[in-house]
């Protein structure tokens, strides 16, 4: 047996093997890289490649440009809807009457500040009755024992100017009756109708009928009465109502002296001329009718719910 120093040492395979299988693995990968480029070119953009994997994920861009279209389609539904609606809300019923009943209401030399109410004008309407109870209403002149008394509708009672006049009611059948307007007659009340007490219609016609075609106008009828002040619950020399009752005419304005100028107050619906600071309280009261006519009321102490005759009243018409 030759001494182990004599021997010739083996081949290293394995130390072959693996460069070798390196160098396979890199030409192979190169390869195969080169064959999944188009051109076939291994350029810079070469690394951009192996992103390329992502572009199995080429769904995610895709979806951008599907949800713009779903947000369209909503969008435009809006725009019909929005111009439907303002339609509804112009009502054009709702105008007509306003433009086409006060038409007969022009400035007349015979009552320069009359309202819708007027002389010499004959209104068209329906008459209704309704139970006046003690025949207190809108217009606060208290109870009364007086029967022949209507409720304006809304229109004519006109914020109350209507108050106190006197109109002859006239049915078809030519009956006719004379009543006070002491009450207003709310909506569905149309304009030109009045709202009778049940004594009064049935001058007219027979209840179970419930309404009838009526025509009416103003009237400045004969009286003895004269007018009567009253001032409101709660009035004193720093705020004060101040009320007119028995006039024959319907009554344009009421005014009291400030100092030595006249001025005039605003009339509510409830019929009282008020003077929310106090300015007149106590003094003097001037009346105007819607004839032009005024009357100078002096001498009226403050006494609330108190009704302190006067001896004036306006002028037959």
């Amino acid at each position: 047996m030759a001494s182990p120093s004599h021997r010739r040492p083996r081949p290293n395979w394995r130390a072959a093997i693996v460069p070798a299988a390196v160098v396979a693995a890199v030409a192979l990968t190169a390869a195969l890289l080169m064959a999944l480029r188009p051109d076939g070119k291994p350029t810079a953009g070469h690394t951009s490649t192996r992103p390329a994997a992502g572009a199995k994920s080429s769904p995610t861009p895709k979806p951008p440009t599907s949800p713009p279209p779903q947000k369209q389609k909503p969008s435009t539904k809006p725009t019909p809807t929005a111009t439907r609606t303002p339609q509804p809300r112009t009502p054009a019923a709702k105008t007509r009457p306003s433009t086409t009943r006060p038409a007969p209401q022009p400035a007349s030399a015979e009552a320069p500040l009359a309202g819708r109410i007027r002389p010499n004008t004959t209104h068209e309407g329906v008459a209704t009755f309704y139970d006046t109870g003690n025949g207190d209403g809108a217009c606060l002149y208290g109870p009364t024992d007086d029967v022949m008394t209507a409720a304006m509708n809304t229109t004519d009672y006109e914020t109350s100017k209507a108050c106190g006049a006197y109109v002859e009611v006239r049915a078809a059948s030519g009956a006719s009756i004379t009543v006070r307007i002491t009450n207003e007659c709310p909506s569905p009340c149309a304009p030109g109708q009045l709202d009778l007490s049940a004594q009064a219609f049935a001058k007219l016609a027979t209840p179970s009928t419930g309404q009838i075609p009526i025509t009416w106008t103003l009237l400045s009828p004969t009286t003895s009465d004269k007018i009567a002040i009253r001032y409101k619950t709660g009035s004193s020399p720093y705020w004060c109502g101040i009320q007119a009752v028995g006039h024959r005419n319907p009554l344009a304005r009421l005014e009291v002296r400030d100092g030595t100028t006249w001025r005039q107050l605003p009339r509510t619906e409830y019929n009282y001329f008020l003077s929310e600071q106090g300015s007149g309280c106590g003094g003097d009261i001037r009346l105007t009718d819607i004839y032009g006519e005024t009357l100078t009321v002096g001498g009226l102490a403050i006494r609330p719910d108190a009704l302190q005759r006067t001896a004036v009243q306006f002028a037959a018409h």
